[in-house]
């Protein structure tokens, strides 16, 4: 299994993010968190950011998007040429339509679960998506302390993914460091946010490679 690194730009210098981005340049992904101030209570970064973050980063984006109408947003977002592009299922009206939009812009499409949102109704539209990504703490805010809780969740959709054989990646985001991410991979995460784990060392570089190198070895 392959294990993606995709630090989330949320902990990074706001003030430098073309050097930023170059300080992760051997991540998989960089995370971008779109958070709109209704869906979530917090306001980052809106399309002009993304639009602009999408000329200076060496890697692709990868697009967290929390805030309302993603039915009408996700794919203005996806137009930018992101490589990934997800949306939450508490906010999506018709979120099966929506992710073929996504995939017909050519994105990958995901669909994010809050830690109190029940799997059961998507676990049948797993072939409609190119990543579930089960948040391990409640959306809005970077530094949040990991929620264990949320693994029976992950290792259910670890389970019919590969009951599947579809190529469903399932991302975790939130309180992911060195002490949680063999947590997660040994419940079946194979694609990893962190933030302030990647960018509170003084080599972001290094920590991505640190955090690969135990997810791997606790993969499931």
């Amino acid at each position: 299994m392959t294990t993606r690194i995709n630090p989330s730009i949320l902990a990074a210098d706001f003030a430098n993010f073309e050097r930023e981005l170059g300080r992760i340049a051997n991540a998989d992904l960089a995370h971008i968190d779109v958070m709109d101030n209704h869906f979530v209570p917090n306001l980052t970064f809106g399309l002009a950011m993304v639009e602009r973050l999408q000329q200076v980063t060496p890697i692709p984006l990868d697009l967290h998007l929390m805030i309302d109408d993603p039915d009408r947003w996700a794919p203005i977002y996806a137009e930018t040429g992101a490589y990934s592009v997800t949306f939450h299922a508490e906010a999506a009206a018709e979120p099966v339509a929506l992710a073929r939009r996504l995939r017909e812009i050519g994105a990958r499409a995901g669909i994010a679960l809050k830690p109190g949102t029940d799997l059961d109704a998507y676990l049948e539209l797993l072939p409609e998506f190119d990543q579930i990504l089960v948040m391990t703490v409640e959306p809005g805010f970077g530094g949040q302390s990991f929620m264990p809780a949320t693994m029976p969740k992950l290792r259910r959709l670890r389970e019919a993914v590969d009951a599947s054989g579809l190529d469903v990646w399932l991302q975790v985001d939130g309180g992911i460091a060195a002490d949680t991410i063999a947590i997660a991979a040994e419940a079946g995460a194979d694609t990893f946010v962190a933030g302030s784990a990647v960018y509170g060392g003084e080599v972001p570089a290094d920590r991505i490679e640190e955090l690969r190198a135990l997810a791997a070895a606790h993969a499931h």
